[in-house]
């Protein structure tokens, strides 16, 4: 098998070797399926490990290939990962019980800021979180996006709703000769303010199924894209029915708006006007 050197979260991959006579006496560790394909390992494979590219580090063997977690966190930074026993790892960097961080699970009905602040009582030199705690800390940036993305939204739904007006506008004042008509043969002006804007709610429905349709084929592209780029299971565009909902909702709401502005300002022209003859 060939020889490779690369390095991940402080440990270094050395080399890859044949499978020693020795073999069950070897460590096994996991890797991801990724750090496997990159470095072509496969399960029985034995490897030797070292904290730096320039030690000698120890043999252990390919146990199991993992599929990773998919975690947004994670995924611009391109680190490969694995996994091996706590025992092992404190031999192979010689810094024997020590740990830069662990995981406690907690039985069911105990409060994990609650056993935080007991651990936290009972000695130092450590720290304790909560899960809940770590995953906010560690969400900061995806919040300040979350919050542009909002301000875009809110700009973008503005300018639409003007684009709507202006479209309703234009497309009532199209109407004008045959609204002049309806006058003149006694239709009612709540008549025909009604037809325009049962003409502009169509419109809008019409508009949030292509809009969803739309939407839908975008994310399904943009999932597709990504998640080839980054070779991960990651969701990265993800549509959910509250905003299938919403939109739509909002879509009628503005078609309605738009509609009966454009509506009363034609309802209220005299007919003559509407004519050309006043």
């Amino acid at each position: 098998m060939p020889t490779h050197v690369r390095r991940w979260g402080g440990l270094a991959i050395l080399a890859a070797a044949g499978s020693p006579p020795l073999a069950a006496q070897i460590p096994a560790i996991a890797i991801e399926r990724q750090l496997a394909r990159e470095l072509h390992l496969a399960i029985g494979d034995t490897v030797r490990l070292g904290p730096h590219p320039d030690s000698l580090g120890s043999l252990v063997t390919i146990g199991a290939v993992y599929e990773p977690r998919p975690d947004p966190a994670e995924i611009a930074k391109r680190e490969r990962h694995l996994r091996m026993h706590l025992a092992d790892l404190a031999n192979l960097l010689g810094t024997p019980d020590r740990l830069d961080r662990l995981s406690i699970g907690l039985y069911p009905g105990i409060l994990a800021d609650s056993a935080a602040a007991i651990l936290n009582r009972t000695a130092y030199g450590y720290r304790a979180f909560s899960s809940k705690a770590i995953a906010s800390e560690s969400s900061q940036t995806f919040l300040v996006v979350s919050r542009f993305h909002r301000a875009i939204a809110v700009i973008t739904i503005v300018a639409s709703a003007i684009f709507l007006l202006c479209i309703m506008l234009l497309k009532v004042e199209e109407r004008r000769l045959d609204a002049a008509v309806m006058r003149f043969v006694g239709v009612r002006r709540r008549t025909i303010f009604g037809a325009l804007l049962l003409e502009a709610v169509l419109i809008a429905v019409l508009g949030s199924i292509a809009g969803t349709g739309l939407a839908y084929l975008a994310g399904a592209a943009t999932n597709a894209y990504y998640r080839r780029y980054f070779d991960t299971a990651l969701t990265f565009s993800f549509i959910t029915a509250d905003i299938v909902l919403f939109s739509v909702l909002l879509s009628l709401l503005l078609g309605a708006l738009a509609g009966s502005v454009a509506a009363w300002r034609l309802v209220r022209t005299r007919p003559l006007v509407l004519w050309g003859r006043g």
